[in-house]
């Protein structure tokens, strides 16, 4: 990883390189379509003979600002931004994977991803199976003869349970098959999945990459010649495309994303112990608590992060009620903001999961789900303590 005392050096380096205009903060490139000096150039262009911009559907300097910063931060060679997190995973997974192929899977999953699985199961016949990934034994186990990539979250949202991405990458490339990790509840600062063998790294940037609450945005990272794939294919085909200004406002909100996230892990792990202490509170999920979760976290992660989960006594009822009494943590989906948001997975972010399957993940119905955000730590402790009383 890259040492702490560097981080927000890096961060304004890669935020605002690639600017002609010798301005402080590079220009909002806002157009749809680009001129060419000639009708030779154009052609080459397309014919990808000659460097240069087309059609914003395709590339454009903001966005590219962007995906060249995520991909440095990543250990990435390159990068390719989104209209969504969705759209990104959505991109990868069907540049990768054709009609039979096997998709495997860590044991639990944001609920639209799971969405798009049944999608891709029953509209284009590509399958998928979970597995904890836990051990060696387990992940060869669980592949099979027309399983052609691993994808995996870790932290899993919302139970935070880890997965050892050098271990599972291990297994999977002696099968010749790619890792796939969502990196969104860590970020780059936290945890870089290409430095531990992973082979692509998607991000909900929405959440802490954006970190204000004020755009939608997915990217990939991964090695140059998958990404321009993915950029010549599912991107400019199906076209789930990131809008500059949405770019502009990412790079935005990156140069304060070290700032941001050491408030925000300083602060989880305050209201982690508040919470493993309350009365009120039948259990608590947050990396570092489970068995087995310390060596992976010193293998791969920075801090363990600034989500936590947590079950009350008094089940699904008690869980509403907290929420319905909180006075400043907001009560609303997304995570990674500046503000404090707290939601309940199985009637929410998860709905879509059938409750079985749910609970085969341990996505209990009584799950609560909080985002840290930067609040001062006393005043997230005090809303939550006079809720629960």
């Amino acid at each position: 990883m890259i040492d702490d005392i560097h981080w927000n050096t890096l961060l304004a380096e890669v935020t605002t390189e690639s600017n002609s205009y010798d301005s402080l903060i590079p220009p909002l490139v806002q157009t749809s379509t680009f001129t060419f000096p000639s009708a030779e150039t154009g052609a080459r262009r397309f014919a990808g003979e000659e460097q240069g911009y087309i059609y914003t559907r395709l590339s454009n300097p903001t966005v590219r600002l962007f995906e060249t910063a995520v991909a440095k931060l990543e250990g990435a060679e390159d990068g390719i931004a989104f209209g969504s997190g969705m759209g990104a995973i959505s991109a990868v997974l069907f540049n990768l994977l054709k009609s039979g192929d096997h998709l495997l899977c860590s044991s639990g999953l944001y609920g639209s991803t799971f969405g798009l699985l049944e999608l891709m199961r029953d509209r284009f016949q590509i399958d998928h199976g979970f597995s904890e990934l836990s051990t060696e034994a387990e992940i060869e186990a669980a592949i099979t003869p027309s399983t052609k990539a691993v994808y995996l979250e870790t932290p899993v949202n919302p139970t935070l349970s880890l997965v050892d991405i050098g271990k599972v990458a291990k297994i999977a490339h002696k099968h010749g098959l790619p890792v796939i990790v969502d990196n969104t509840f860590m970020s780059p600062y936290l945890q870089q999945p290409i430095l531990h063998g992973a082979d692509v790294v998607v991000h909900s940037a929405t959440k802490y990459l954006g970190g204000h609450g004020d755009v939608i945005a997915g990217v990939a990272v991964g090695k140059a010649e998958l990404i321009q794939s993915i950029r010549m294919t599912t991107l400019k085909d199906i076209g789930a495309v990131l809008a500059p200004f949405d770019a502009w406002l990412l790079l935005r909100g990156m140069r304060t994303l070290v700032l941001r996230m050491n408030q925000q892990v300083r602060s989880a792990q305050v209201l982690v112990d508040f919470l493993s202490a309350h009365p009120a509170v039948d259990k608590v999920y947050f990396p570092g608590l489970q068995p087995g979760d310390e060596d992976i976290m010193k293998k791969q992660m920075r801090y363990p992060g600034a989500m936590i989960s947590f079950e009350l006594k008094g089940g699904i009822e008690a869980g509403r009620d907290l929420m319905n009494r909180l006075k400043m943590i907001k009560r609303a989906v997304s995570l990674g903001d500046i503000h404090s948001l707290i939601q309940h997975p199985a009637t929410m972010t998860h709905s879509q999961v059938p409750r079985e399957e749910r609970l085969k993940m341990g996505l209990t119905d009584g799950m609560v789900r909080l985002s840290v955000g930067v609040e001062d730590v006393e005043d997230i402790q005090n809303d939550l303590e006079s809720a629960l009383g």
